[in-house]
């Protein structure tokens, strides 16, 4: 399936300054990252190095600090696990984010992306529609969603060619 290929582009993947947000309003002076393998495993995810990402993240989930760090954790190891093709260990950490926030939307972009490639296009749906509710103008959402219609409901072509004839012969 194709999924895979769109999903380096389309997977939700917390960057860390929206992070850098909440610790800018606790302290006065930033130095980096609060959660440094947190946020290098977010980067590399960005840039495509999964099997990087993933054993970052894993290692920044463990030393997660609130909520909001778990959650960009759980959320990326979706995204993370789904990019190695590991969609069962993406379900899992798809469905942890979400048992612990349902507010998430990343999560259930991440995870209807991985119930597409399950073929489990109804589940999939739901979680369109709720990530949409939530963050109605994500463009990433919009995008999955159509990948769901062109699972569900291909497009035909309205113009069939038939080449049943060959080639016109020039010299007649």
């Amino acid at each position: 399936m194709t999924t895979r290929l769109l999903a380096l582009l389309l997977v939700s993947i917390v960057p860390m300054n929206l992070l850098l947000a909440d610790i800018e309003a606790d302290s006065k002076t930033i130095i980096g990252p609060r959660n440094v393998a947190l946020a290098d495993g977010a980067q590399a995810l960005m840039n495509g190095d999964a099997e990087n990402g993933v054993k970052l993240t894993l290692r920044g989930l463990v030393t997660a600090q609130g909520q909001r760090e778990r959650q960009a954790a759980l959320s990326n190891l979706c995204a993370g696990y789904f990019l190695l093709g590991q969609v069962d260990e993406a379900l899992v950490y798809c469905d942890k984010a979400l048992a612990e926030s349902t507010r998430n939307w990343r999560a259930y972009s991440n995870r209807a992306l991985v119930y597409i490639e399950l073929e489990r296009f109804e589940d999939a749906e739901a979680d369109v529609v709720r990530g949409q509710e939530l963050s109605p103008n994500a463009k990433n959402l919009k995008i999955v969603k159509g990948m769901l219609l062109d699972e569900t409901n291909p497009v035909s072509p309205n113009i069939v060619i038939d080449d049943r004839r060959g080639p016109v012969d020039d010299e007649d």
